[in-house]
């Protein structure tokens, strides 16, 4: 492009940055994270051969024929392994923890799997941390998923889902073993009956199918492509001998799949699509007694599924239930079982009935008949007044859970024989037995009475109980002993905050309870249940640790204890009621503010009144047009006094003058703007490793920038992690020791990301990290304050993460990137051997042809330099176009590189420092025709065929008046060039000839409607990408 093309381009484009348009003109990428990076865990893939030895003990000892027919298929195969190494996948690979632990238990060729023992898994010792970020421990956990107790016998384990991952928690020892392997939140989750397998299932784009041995951790098969089209499963059930998996996708057309998973297959051997009419699946699950059957149900419908394998066919019968077909309101189905010892099917209904389905089985199965048996109903029982949540079967009895917290066991008629009903509990979701069986009566035995005339002994196992508030009981039944296990957030998790020197980490959630956990001991303290309605949206501790502030969702504040959570202040602030989003406290803790949706900064302060301090709000202030995105406190460089920053997604930088701000007025002190397109997206202070002191702004544009502190001026632009989103949060990371402040870190997240990042930041791309954390999305970021854990909130998952930080490990992957230039040459198409650094080298040369005069006879200056006028010359011919403000912002970032050690300022510039400038200052990922039809959405309107056009006389005005100044001069000299009536680079060259811009009728020329497309090829003669690469914000 040349610089007309560059000219008119850009003005256009400054048009819809001035306009406040949400939409990014610039879009970006959508970067994939392969798992073996984005899991701490590192999966590695094993040969089929492999697989084949270390399942064959496990299989043909648990799974009969079905692991004989598996080793005979994987023996066949055992010559496929050059296959394997280009990319072909396998269902069972070993991380590296779990191979170490192989090898130590013995022979390297024998199965973990075969040799394990249920307490194999909490056995295992801390292998070295090879990555920089480790997960170490998950707080939380999705209590619309089932808890499932896996075992008790020596030590009671249980297994929930916390996000993108399943938690083996074992209680008695406190430990956490995470299944990661997710690239998305897990949506269901099932075990097999003996406890020894675990099927794990996600929603999402790439969408995995995981089943995992339990005495190990291990991951034994994944199915991938489960849901071509990216709908991820909403139900999963395995049948009782744990060889057949059974799913339901989550789409608007349903379909039901049997998976042989014990054979290694990637296609299901049946597949079954449902008619929308009968409503949405949410639960399904085979019969115990018959794995050719299953059962599933909408709020409306029941299915029952018959499996004929021979013919690879579904069958299913679904009736529709009236309130004329018994007469009676039956209400919304909850949950379906088959009966224990007949040939009926129990559904479980919302108004506390039982409806009762007979399986009519016909005679012609016999002959090889497609057609499988039915199902009619035939009985609605009244069991209790209470909703039903909850449906199954334990020890030979009928067991429902309700929404009033009552748990009743029925017979196989259908008579009570006990009830739990004095627990005081919420909303039943989950009821978990132990696999071990109850221990017969004895002398010193408590059990209950059951309701039956005789009085017997009312003997079940021990199970456990989850709730809808988040909470997990274990029930011992002998003696009836319940026990708390823990109590977790119920609603989205935001709000995180570490202590400044304490072990202690403060999770708030929109569902109004605080609590604080020592992280180091993995336990939990103390918490605080705000009443209903307030939920907690921002928590900070100040920098001595005694306080808590909290930001509520409907716009209150309070100052609390920290070590008891309790009211510092006699009322909380209510100065507004929009939803708190930052709070902040001053260094000296004589000032905290706060910032809310509303775009409003607000400022509390220390008073002393009758000999005590107490808080007192000062002033607030509507600062910006659009959303906060920092709120940030420093200390002026030549005093200890405070000063506080806010900045908006408005890109608006302002600073507030809190000396001079009194009672409900709060003083602006100075207005900045921090760039002209990209919206920023968070700041912090950059540690002192240069004598200047700089403010660090990440940009939506995948951009860094330092600003000088004090000037305001941007003093570098630097191309920041690009991880599929900009960054969204960033802290540096705290310090332990002196000799560590000679070598800092960045620790970030973006949408669904965590990384680190090495400082300096100077665009080396080597130089970051990251994992994926939260692949619904990250809320808050917390460090300890030594620097060896961050900590991650998930938001609407209702999870925190914690992170062990490595720093050594990204020290070593660093050193692989390679040194000085490198790193850089990596960054342009083909490397330093390639046709466009090549071409830059001539433009450079050429360069400096020019300056010295192109027609000159005098002998020529040899220098690897050239001035600072020739830098967006180079820029353009190489394809990027700044604007004025970005020459700009590269002129100083230049001149003022040594000012600082030197005092002197720099006016040329050499090859390797001008391709650091480039691929720093150029974007990302260029600029494609989605982003151009973006501003043209924007600016333009409608015509008949739907196209977004603008006309040309508003486009004409649009350059003259909006963005950067264009005089109707160089607009017309720039078209003029542009449909080739001037030469091509006329104003650049010295010798170039006289231009015929004022001879032309832009009316004439251009057409009386410009589209997108017309813009981009037919104006601006640039062929640009088709593919958009949205920016994700």
């Amino acid at each position: 492009m040349t610089a007309p093309q560059y000219d008119l381009l850009d003005s256009f484009l400054e048009i819809l940055r001035d306009t406040g348009s949400k939409q990014s003109l610039q879009s970006d990428s959508s970067e994939y994270v392969d798992l073996a990076q984005v899991h701490p865990d590192k999966q590695q893939i094993e040969s089929l051969g492999e697989l084949g030895e270390r399942t064959e003990p496990m299989l043909q000892g648990g799974l009969g024929q079905e692991g004989r027919d598996l080793d005979q298929k994987l023996g066949g195969a055992r010559g496929e392994r050059d296959n394997l190494r280009s990319g072909k996948r396998v269902s069972c690979f070993l991380n590296d923890e779990e191979m170490q632990f192989q090898a130590k238990a013995g022979d390297s060729r024998e199965s973990l799997v075969s040799t394990s023992t249920e307490d194999t898994l909490f056995q295992k010792g801390e292998d070295a941390q090879i990555y920089p970020l480790a997960l170490s421990w998950s707080f939380g956990w999705n209590s619309s998923l089932p808890v499932f107790y896996i075992r008790e016998r020596s030590q009671r384990v249980l297994l929930y889902v916390c996000g993108h991952m399943a938690v083996i928690y074992n209680v008695t020892k406190n430990t956490q073993h995470h299944l990661q392997g997710h690239p998305n939140v897990i949506s269901c989750l099932c075990v097999s009956e003996d406890r020894r397998w675990i099927a794990t299932a996600d929603k999402g784009p790439g969408c995995l199918i995981i089943i995992w041995d339990s005495f190990t951790g291990i991951p034994v098969h994944t199915i991938f492509d489960s849901c071509p089209q990216g709908s991820g499963i909403k139900a999963i059930a395995i049948s009782r001998d744990a060889k057949y998996l059974a799913t339901i996708s989550d789409a608007g057309v349903q379909k039901v799949c049997i998976w042989k998973w014990t054979l290694a297959v990637e296609t299901p051997a049946c597949t079954l699509e449902l008619p929308r009419e009968y409503g949405f699946q949410n639960y399904l699950t085979f019969n115990p007694a018959n794995n050719k059957e299953l059962v599933s149900n909408s709020k409306t419908r029941t299915i029952y599924y018959w499996w004929h394998e021979e013919k690879d066919i579904l069958v299913h019968s679904a009736p529709l239930l009236t309130e004329n077909t018994f007469n009676k309101l039956v209400g919304k189905f909850s949950q379906s079982i088959f009966h224990p010892n007949s040939s009926q099917i129990l559904s479980a209904t919302l108004e506390g009935k039982l409806v009762v389905w007979d399986i009519q089985r016909r005679t012609a199965l016999a002959s090889g008949s497609a057609d499988g048996p039915s199902i009619r109903p035939c009985k609605l029982v009244h069991l209790q007044k209470e909703a039903v949540s909850v449906l199954t079967t334990a020890d030979g009895y009928i067991v429902t859970g309700d929404v009033k917290g009552n748990i009743k066991f029925y017979d196989q008629n259908l008579s009570i024989a006990n009830w739990y009903s004095h627990l005081k509990l919420s909303c039943i979701r989950t009821l978990s037995f132990s696999q071990s069986t109850a221990s017969l009566p004895h002398e010193t035995a408590n059990f209950p009475r059951d309701c039956t005339l005789k009085g017997d002994l009312f003997v079940v196992r021990n199970f456990i109980i989850a709730t809808s508030d988040a909470t997990v009981y274990h029930l011992t039944t002998d003696g009836t002993r319940l026990e708390k296990l823990f109590v977790e957030a119920k609603d989205a998790v935001c709000a995180i905050s570490c202590h400044p020197y304490k072990p202690l980490l403060a999770v708030g959630s929109a569902c109004g309870l605080i609590k604080v956990w020592d992280y180091e001991q993995k336990r939990y303290l103390f918490s605080r249940v705000f009443e209903k309605g307030l939920g907690i949206q921002s928590l900070t501790y100040n920098p001595e640790g005694a306080l808590l502030g909290a930001g509520f969702t409907e716009g209150t504040v309070y100052i609390l204890d920290a070590m008891s959570l309790q009211n510092e202040t006699p009322e909380p602030f209510n100065c507004t009621k929009s939803n708190v989003t930052h709070v902040s406290f001053s260094h000296d803790s004589q000032y905290m503010a706060t910032a809310d949706v509303s775009f409003t900064v607000a400022v509390y302060t220390v008073v002393v009144r009758g000999g005590r301090r107490i808080w007192e709000y000062l002033a607030r202030l509507h600062s910006h047009r659009q959303s906060i995105r920092s709120l940030l406190f420093g200390v002026y460089l030549d005093s200890n006094e405070p000063r506080l920053l806010s900045l908006g997604k408005d890109r608006l930088l302002i600073e507030y003058n809190l000396s001079r701000s009194h009672k409900d007025h709060l003083e602006v002190l100075d207005v900045h703007r921090t760039d002209q397109g990209h919206h920023p997206t968070c700041m912090v202070w950059y540690p002192p490793l240069t004598k200047e002191l700089f403010l660090l702004i990440c940009t939506s544009g995948y951009k860094v920038k330092l600003f000088n502190s004090t000037t305001k001026m941007c003093r570098k632009t630097l191309l920041g992690p690009a991880y599929g989103s900009p960054i969204e949060q960033a802290q540096v990371l705290p310090v332990r020791t002196a000799p560590e402040l000679q070598k800092r870190y960045l620790v970030f997240i973006n949408r669904d990301k965590v990384g680190l990042q090495i400082l300096p930041v100077d665009g080396n791309p080597h130089k970051t990290c990251a994992m994926v954390c939260h692949p619904d999305g990250v809320a808050g970021l917390a460090l300890s304050y030594d620097g060896r854990f961050a900590f991650t909130a998930g938001g609407h998952d209702r999870s925190v993460v914690q992170w062990t930080i490595n720093l050594s490990a990204l020290e070593a992957a660093v050193s692989l990137g390679g040194e000085d230039l490198t790193p850089f040459y990596g960054l342009v198409p083909g490397g330093r051997e390639g046709k466009f650094y090549r071409e830059l080298e001539d433009y450079f040369f050429y360069s400096q042809i020019r300056s010295q005069g192109i027609d000159t006879m005098e002998t020529r200056k040899v220098s690897e330099h050239i001035c600072l006028a020739e830098v967006p010359f180079i820029m353009r011919a190489i394809g990027f176009y700044p604007s004025e403000e970005k020459i700009e912002d590269m002129f100083n970032e230049i001149k003022f590189s040594e000012y600082a050690d030197t005092g002197k300022l720099i006016d040329r510039i050499n090859l390797p420092d001008f391709l650091k400038v480039y691929v720093n200052h150029r974007p990302p990922f260029g600029t494609t025709l989605h982003s151009i039809r973006q501003s043209f959405a924007v600016l333009g309107t409608p015509n008949e065929r739907g196209e977004n056009v603008v006309r040309r006389e508003v486009l004409l005005q649009l350059l003259l008046t909006r963005g950067e100044h264009m005089t109707e001069e160089e607009m017309t000299d720039c078209f003029a060039t542009l449909l080739g009536l001037n030469p091509e680079g006329w104003k650049s060259e010295p010798a170039a000839s006289t231009s015929r811009g004022s001879e032309i009728c832009l009316g004439e020329e251009l057409p009386d409607e410009i589209t997108a497309e017309i813009f981009a090829s037919k104006i601006l003669g640039l062929t640009i990408s088709e593919d958009p690469r949205e920016d994700d914000q």
